[in-house]
Formats: structure tokens, C-alpha cells, sequence
């Protein structure tokens, strides 16, 4: 018995798979994204994350080793809002959260060398932040009122005043 293929069948099959691969590509499967992450620093250079919900809620922040490889994505740190943070802008120190924020997760002494990742999230993965990624030299040239994020196509440093402005704009 010979198999006969008709090229038509060959091309249709060949479109599918890659309008398929295309689709799977470009789909995610995480919660949905309405806020964006940032880290900002007090006076005394205290790390501090930024949140900027946009429209739903969120529950709480975690921070952890930003890696290709997922074995080595370990959680830095992690901590929970008292409430739902509703549509607007959140701040809290990292190292000990102050009122409305429990540290569920302590942070860890961070590194040098070692790229962080922050991320927004809810209890029940319904919506999620746009992570901000950043090194102890990113956080290191940051100043007092100053918010790192992941712009359009990069990380930007702006104002707080312009970080509460954009960031819904520019996030998603």
C-alpha cells in the first residue's frame, strides 16, 4: 500500500499548525494583569514596593531570584495586605512592612549580582501585577520619590507622581 499526500492537504495542515502554535504562543495562562509593580527606596535606602492597581484588587507582593531557570526562581520574600489593595497606589517597606502589611515570607539578605523580580498578585490568582525586575545596583541608583517599573519596552525610573500617572497607561 503507497500513501498519496495532496499538496493542498499538506499546505492547509501546515497553516493550522502554525496559526495553533501562534495562538498558544501569544495566550496566557496566568491570572489576568490590571496593576504594575515598582520599587522605590525611603531616605535611609531602604528597599520599597510600589504597587499601582488599576482597576481590580490585589492581596499582597512577593520577591523573588528572577531566573531563566525555574529551579532556581526562589521566593526572596513575600508579603500580604491586611484588605484588598482596590484601584490606586500602594507602598510598603520590604524590610519591615509597616501597618496594613504582614511579612508572610521575611525578606532575605539579596545579593549582588543577582537579578530580583516583584510581582503583584491575588489569593486566588484571578488578577495579577506586571513584575518589576532589578539588581542591588538598579536599586542602588534610585533615589528618595523615585519609582523603577517595566515600561513599554524596558525599565523606567520616574517620579512617583508620573509612576501613578502612567503606569496603567504603559503596563499592558
Amino acid at each position: 500500500m503507497q500513501w498519496t499526500v495532496s499538496w493542498p492537504s499538506v499546505q492547509r495542515f501546515a497553516g493550522a499548525f502554525v496559526a495553533c502554535a501562534a495562538l498558544a504562543a501569544t495566550s496566557g495562562c496566568g491570572p489576568a494583569v490590571d496593576a504594575v509593580t515598582g520599587v522605590s527606596v525611603t531616605d535611609d535606602g531602604r528597599l520599597v514596593g510600589v504597587l499601582m492597581v488599576c482597576g481590580h484588587h490585589l492581596d499582597g507582593a512577593t520577591l523573588y531570584v528572577d531566573s531563566g531557570d525555574v529551579d532556581n526562581q526562589a521566593t526572596v520574600g513575600s508579603w500580604t495586605a491586611a484588605r484588598p489593595l482596590k484601584a490606586g497606589l500602594a507602598t510598603w517597606t520590604l524590610e519591615t512592612p509597616g501597618a496594613g502589611w504582614t511579612a508572610t515570607t521575611p525578606l532575605k539578605r539579596l545579593t549582588a549580582k543577582t537579578t530580583y523580580a516583584l510581582y503583584g498578585w491575588t489569593k486566588d490568582d484571578s488578577w495579577s501585577a506586571i513584575s518589576v525586575s532589578f539588581t542591588l545596583a538598579d536599586r542602588d541608583r534610585l533615589t528618595p520619590g523615585m519609582v523603577r517599573y517595566e515600561g513599554d519596552e524596558s525599565a523606567v525610573t520616574v517620579p512617583v507622581a508620573e509612576f501613578k500617572a502612567r503606569a496603567c497607561e504603559d503596563g499592558y
